[in-house]
């Protein structure tokens, strides 16, 4: 067995709001820190703040929508990937070449980047499409081991519809105890199934005939594997009982289980590091299963 089966693989974490993607994210990267694997977490939710303090770092870095150049409802050069599918110029960074200011890093080495904010980008920059292309695009490499990416989506559905599902290794989807939560992870389940079948991606809008061919491209040549459910704030047994039985039956099977942590919400509160013994076991658990899912892929590329 290759001893870091999840070297270098983007692995994407999704939910609706307030169900713990996030949380989920900071655990992950942290148990996989502890295993030994290079860590790189990119936060590419385009509203919510606090994952560079959860992870213990003393700043957040410097937006990658800024080192891009700008959104192009700004008048900057970074396009929507739905009406534009073209891939982001020079997506493919060296870590050690990106200039300090738009990286951070903790105590364990783990780096964090972000793709963007709308919070201080002003009136009529409100969609965060480029945002998602950042996220859809953006490959790190580093010296040494290739890092294993996290990308934090935006909450919701909305990035996946936008194809940042054709660039991860394997969906994770957070499941609060919520009617809500349940039907992203049944959407997001029967959207990679659509991928993986080749169902092509809406290109109606495009009036040029080549982003059409292109836009089929992206989603033809996309590279999920699957998808894993993550229960969170699950609170009692039975709860979490339907709930594996629900996703289950969708086609979504549940790799860990984060419990309530009322000190995890308090020290999201206060933006402090996130610190739970619990969740961080919950962490190696998904690890675990992560790591197992990946050996079992046929000709396994893992850069």
């Amino acid at each position: 067995m290759q001893e870091h089966p999840l070297e270098g693989l983007r692995i994407g974490v999704f939910g609706k709001g307030g169900a713990g993607k996030s949380t989920v994210t900071v655990f992950l990267a942290a148990a996989l820190s502890e295993a030994g694997y290079s860590v790189l977490v990119l936060d590419a939710d385009s509203t919510n703040h606090g994952v560079a303090q959860a992870l213990g770092m003393d700043r957040e870095p410097d937006p990658l929508l800024e080192y891009f150049g700008g959104m192009v409802f700004s008048g900057g050069r970074v396009t929507c990937p739905v009406d534009d599918p073209t891939p982001l110029p020079g997506a493919e960074l060296e870590l050690g070449r990106l200039p300090a200011r738009f990286r951070a890093s903790n105590a364990q080495g783990i780096q964090l980047l972000a793709a963007g904010k709308l919070g201080s980008l002003g009136p009529g920059a409100g969609c965060d499409g480029p945002v998602a292309k950042i996220a859809r695009d953006v490959r790190v490499t580093n010296h040494g081991p290739h890092p294993v990416c996290l990308v934090d989506f935006k909450a919701g559905f909305e990035d996946a519809a936008r194809g940042a599902l054709t660039t991860v290794d394997w969906a994770i989807v957070a499941v609060d105890p919520s009617t809500a939560a349940l039907q992203v992870a049944r959407h997001l389940g029967r959207m990679i199934v659509d991928i993986r079948r080749g169902v092509p991606p809406a290109t109606r809008h495009l009036e040029s005939v080549e982003l059409v061919r292109l836009a089929l491209r992206v989603f033809s040549d996309a590279r999920i594997r699957g998808v894993s459910a993550v229960l969170s704030r699950v609170a009692t047994p039975v709860t979490e009982a339907y709930l594996r039985t629900t996703l289950t039956t969708s086609g979504v099977p549940v790799a860990a289980v984060f419990t309530e942590d009322p000190a995890v919400g308090e020290q999201w509160l206060r933006g402090q590091p996130l610190d739970s013994s619990l969740l961080l076991d919950a962490g190696r658990t998904l690890t675990s299963e992560l790591a197992s899912v990946a050996t079992s892929w046929p000709g396994l590329v893992s850069v």
